[in-house]
């Protein structure tokens, strides 16, 4: 199947080693070897992506914005096939694009360093500065209400109404929690009715594997692009917040090793502020904090939800899994919410 694909390229199989690569849950990835260069394979995951033909439209929008306006920018746009498509369509098997291996560029799973922290941050700020004079409305949605918070808590209501006697039981006390942090989900209504608050060009899932770095762990670019459609900048902020605050993920079970490292928060702040200080409203900047309890709270919501629904969205690899992820992101929401008089006000004093 992949010999195909790359066939359609000009690649032939005799002359390519073809390897997984990465560690992303969505998409199949593998890197392609030929004699004197390296490409990136990936498969579109048709069921989180429904509209492949979004995703391409959106990312030929940005190509030809950055290269008309910033030339220099890093950006590893989808390679043509011969037959002059940017995506190839494989009965069966669905749709899948050929990439730029950027040479000496690396990822990495966690930030393990302030560095890394505040070089991640740099880079989804000036993704969105310099997409700023797109039109937004000719952005597609590639995945429809994925950071809508109070659809999230809508569908948290409705699975804690209707799920099992047993997981009831079990996530009573939960379930009360987070009933009782609906005021995030209160104030993410306001922000959908404040003008102040302006649609961007938002990346919408800033981990730090999605973004590239040089050898001396300097940020590239941004990579993974399938997520970027209109949304807040609270999305790419909070998720960013989320990912790198706390030295372990949303996987581990010892709840005691959740904690929020300060000093991430100031690197996130003042890496994402650096690009994007002039281009923040100041409610919006008065909302820096709020964007780190959006996202763990709207995750925490998600993970509670699939549990009482049966694990049909994220599957469980265990028994209890995502009742686990749930509790997790509540411990850190907690955690961070306990440091506020600490870390409000940094976004807002930034110059």
């Amino acid at each position: 199947m992949t010999e195909f694909v790359l066939s359609t390229y000009g690649l032939q199989k005799d002359e390519l080693t073809v390897e997984e690569f990465g560690s992303g849950l969505i998409n199949s990835t593998w890197k392609v070897s030929a004699p004197g260069k390296q490409y990136i394979l990936q498969r579109i995951n048709s069921n989180v992506f429904q509209e492949p033909a979004a995703i391409s439209g959106n990312i030929s929008l940005i190509a030809n914005h950055l290269k008309n306006n910033y030339p220099d920018y890093l950006f590893a746009a989808p390679i043509i096939s011969n037959d002059g498509n940017e995506m190839i369509y494989v009965e069966g098997n669905g749709y899948f694009r050929l990439l730029p291996f950027i040479e000496g560029s690396h990822t990495f799973d966690v930030a393990t360093t302030l560095e890394m922290a505040f070089e991640a941050a740099i880079q989804f700020g000036r993704f969105t500065r310099l997409l700023s004079g797109i039109e937004i409305d000719k952005l597609e949605i590639t995945i429809p209400d994925f950071h809508n918070l109070s659809l999230r808590y809508l569908q948290f209501l409705s699975a804690a109404a209707n799920t099992t006697k047993l997981r009831n039981q079990e996530t009573f006390e939960l379930i009360e929690t987070l009933k009782e942090f609906s005021f995030i989900a209160n104030e993410y209504e306001k922000i959908l009715t404040n003008p102040e608050f302006k649609k961007r060009v938002t990346h919408h899932d800033t981990k730090i594997s999605n973004v590239l770095f040089n050898h001396n762990r300097k940020g590239l670019c941004v990579i993974d692009l399938d997520t970027v459609m209109p949304g807040y900048f609270i999305s790419d902020v909070g998720d960013m917040m989320r990912t790198y605050l706390s030295p372990v993920g949303e996987e581990e079970s010892d709840f005691s090793k959740i904690i929020i490292r300060k000093e991430y928060y100031t690197a996130i702040v003042e890496g994402y502020m650096s690009e994007m200080k002039d281009e923040l409203t100041e409610i919006e900047k008065k909302h820096f904090f709020y964007a780190g309890k959006f996202s763990i709270y709207m995750q925490a919501l998600r993970f509670l939800t699939d549990y009482l629904n049966g694990d049909e969205y994220y599957g469980a690899a265990y028994p209890g899994q995502n009742l686990v992820r749930a509790s997790n992101q509540t411990i850190l929401l907690k955690r961070l919410m306990e440091l506020a008089p600490d870390l409000y006000h940094i976004a807002i004093d930034s110059r």
